[in-house]
């Protein structure tokens, strides 16, 4: 087949003649914390990470700032502006982003774990608060003046109030001051301290929201090429199967569709999605598959502890056993889906041997990389473009949507669509691992912890270990051998280790007749996690009254992960011949350090408690010998607006503390609280995910 490609390459040269008239400052900074940090947690200024910013600045005084991490509704876009913003002295509104394209932005990581707030956004504000010294310096040589300590920023200017000259930061970064912002960052630069704060810590709305609510911003679904067609794949009909046969000329009997086969990559190309699925249907008529074989989700907690890879003794049974109480349980975790809005989406288009798609990721870099090494090209080769996306929640770290782009569109010679179907969405994408961890547990004198035993089989080690007080612990995580493909998930681990450890915490104070709020008090020596705790306990009213009300329960978890804390009260509601449970309200607090974006922030929490209840209360992957069997939302019910709870939020500001992220410790509380309201409520103990009543 002749190929015949499409030209389409950025250079770095053609990207900023397009912005105007300026400069690009590329600086590179130490991967810093807030400047509160203590000093042994502080980092070195020899240490500096790859690229921290690089920020032109047009000759109308706006600033862009390029950075390796994406949006996906998480808030990164605004908290970035207000990052740079802060620290140029300019409203947010002066200030525009470019993100996670791996040509044209520093690789920051990818965006997961809670790391863009506190490792990202001081590097942005280091380099800045360089630029900002190099233009100060720069002005202070234009009047000659020897210490800028006197001369004020603001809205993009330098002002000399004695003199009452002032000149813009256009002007001084012309064509001719590039040597002036070479280098890396000097040593000694400051950034602006807290208390001193303009823009952060203040309510910063999304800088595109008006694009989003209007339609005009595109998404990865949304993206069109000259030229594009549509392709669709043709997939298994259960997880190992292979393919034998199929009859690829019956795809290509429709005018204008293109078939494509190599191995068992099978796909379809048509001028419409509609013919492009219309041909892939007969095609798949025509195809035969091995039969794989598999189990069914009623064996997989039996599957998953037999397949366990060295299941470690706990070394204080013997002792347990003089213990005033002794437990021990064994939890369940569902394997469940991501389910965000947009499904995987992607488009590809070659010109030459050079490759640029644009697709939805967490993670550009390993995307670039995984496209490099599936067509056999160099990363330089590669260009990876991620727009603002329709959600991610850990399970959009992958590429599968752009590697299949990428080989239709070699093969037809033009741009090629990929997007993902709803069930492709549930089938093919990764899901949150499944788990059984074990629990044991000894009290002493007044029912403090003398032993604890607590091991994950499969989910992973996140917040594994306790962070109550006791001496003789033994914590570990080990492997299985997994039925679905596992992958990161919100607060990955945390949510199932969370909800196993602040469940058998309740058990543990119902064995010593404490409540559960007295008995984690009593427990507890980290401050943070103490303050929390109190702050939604006191919110919400925890009381002895409230706990004994007709089919009503309450109940409490806390706990900590990626260095923030969160506390939960949930009150229920149980109809027992319904079989039902109702959330009826959820007061939580959550301190991450200083605060940031107020706004940003509640949504933050808000969005991980209401996306905690669906694997609290129903979601879960279901399957039977390698097909998912509930891979649609008629069958898989995330929460509905009608499950939403009342919802009492309180946000702990501590500006003595550095800023730590907020994507993912609010989820881990909301599961175990509904399940304490449940034993409140009902008496009945249910160790398993979702939570049902029996």
């Amino acid at each position: 087949m002749t190929r015949a490609f499409a030209t389409f390459e950025v250079s770095r040269r053609r990207f900023i003649k397009s912005l105007g008239a300026g400069i690009l400052i590329t600086v590179a900074a130490p991967a810093l914390a807030q400047e509160s940090q203590p000093r042994r947690q502080r980092p070195q200024n020899n240490r500096p990470v790859d690229i921290s910013a690089r920020i032109h600045i047009a000759a109308d005084g706006t600033v862009t700032v390029m950075t390796g991490k994406v949006e996906c509704g998480q808030g990164a876009r605004a908290e970035i502006t207000q990052a740079a913003a802060e620290e140029l002295a300019l409203s947010p509104d002066k200030v525009q982003l470019i993100m996670g394209d791996t040509q044209l932005c520093p690789d920051d990581g990818g965006t997961f774990g809670s790391q863009t707030t506190p490792r990202t956004l001081p590097s942005i504000r280091y380099g800045c608060a360089a630029a900002r010294e190099l233009l100060l310096a720069a002005a202070c040589a234009k009047w000659n003046i020897d210490d800028p300590a006197g001369l004020e920023l603001r809205d993009g200017r330098i002002r000399d109030p004695i003199s009452r000259r002032e000149v813009t930061y256009a002007d001084l970064v012309g064509d001719d001051s590039a040597k002036l912002f070479q280098g890396a960052i000097p040593k000694g630069v400051n950034v602006t301290p807290v208390k001193d704060w303009q823009v952060m810590g203040n309510p910063v709305m999304r800088p595109n929201a008006r694009d989003l609510v209007t339609g005009a911003h595109e998404f990865p679904s949304d993206i069109v090429r000259d030229k594009m067609l549509y392709g669709v794949i043709l997939r298994p009909p259960s997880y190992g199967a292979r393919l034998k046969s199929l009859d690829l000329d019956v795809a290509g009997e429709t005018k204008g569709v293109t078939a494509v086969r190599d191995g068992d990559f099978v796909g379809v190309v048509a001028a419409t999605s509609f013919a492009a699925r219309k041909a892939l249907g007969a095609l798949a008529k025509t195809a035969k598959w091995t039969e794989p074989s598999g189990i069914s989700v009623t064996e997989l907690y039996d599957h998953l502890r037999t397949t366990a890879r060295g299941i470690p003794d706990n070394p204080y049974a013997g002792e347990n056993a003089g213990a005033a109480h002794a437990l021990k349980a064994e939890y369940h975790v569902a394997y469940i889906q991501h389910a965000p809005l947009e499904p995987r989406a992607a488009v590809a288009e070659w010109a030459g041997e050079k490759l640029t798609v644009w697709t939805g990721s967490q993670n550009p870099w390993a995307v670039r990389n995984d496209l490099s090494r599936a067509l056999n090209l160099s990363n330089d080769s590669v260009r990876v473009i991620i727009p603002d996306f329709g959600g991610g929640f850990g399970g959009k770290h992958s590429g599968e949507a752009a590697i299949e782009a990428a080989r239709l569109a070699r093969s037809v010679n033009k741009p090629v669509k990929v997007r993902w179907s709803r069930e492709e969405e549930f089938t093919w994408a990764y899901f949150r691992p499944a788990g059984v961890i074990l629990a044991e547990a000894a009290l002493g004198a007044n029912a403090a912890l003398s032993s604890w035993y607590f091991v994950n089989i499969n989910s992973g080690p996140a917040a594994l270990d306790t962070p109550y007080s006791v001496k003789n612990k033994r914590v570990q995580t080990v492997g299985a051998d997994p039925v679905l493909k596992p992958g990161s998930y919100r607060g990955l681990a945390a949510t199932a280790n969370h909800f196993a450890r602040e469940s058998f915490m309740d058990e543990l104070a119902h064995a010593a007749g404490k409540d559960p709020l007295d008995f984690r008090l009593g427990n507890l020596k980290d401050e943070r996690l103490i303050a929390v705790l109190k702050a939604a306990t006191d919110k919400f009213g925890w009381s002895a009254e409230r706990a004994k009300r007709p089919n009503r329960g309450i109940g409490l978890a806390c706990g900590t992960e990626k260095g923030s804390y969160v506390a939960a009260c949930a009150e229920i509601s149980v109809d027992t011949n319904a079989g039902t449970i109702t959330v009826q309200k959820v007061t939580q607090a959550f301190e991450c350090g200083k605060i940031v974006n107020p706004i940003n922030l509640m949504s933050q929490v808000q969005g991980a408690i209401v996306m905690g209840l669906g694997p609290a209360l129903r979601e879960q992957i279901r399957f039977e010998k390698g097909v998912i069997t509930n891979g649609s939302f008629a069958d898989y019910e995330p929460p509905r607006f009608g499950d939403l709870p009342e919802l009492d939020i309180h946000l702990l500001d501590r500006p003595d503390l550095p800023s730590a992220g907020a994507g993912e410790t609010p989820i881990v509380a909301i599961a175990p609280a509904i399940a304490n309201a449940l034993f409140n409520a009902t008496g009945q103990r249910v160790r398993e995910m979702p939570i049902r009543l029996t």
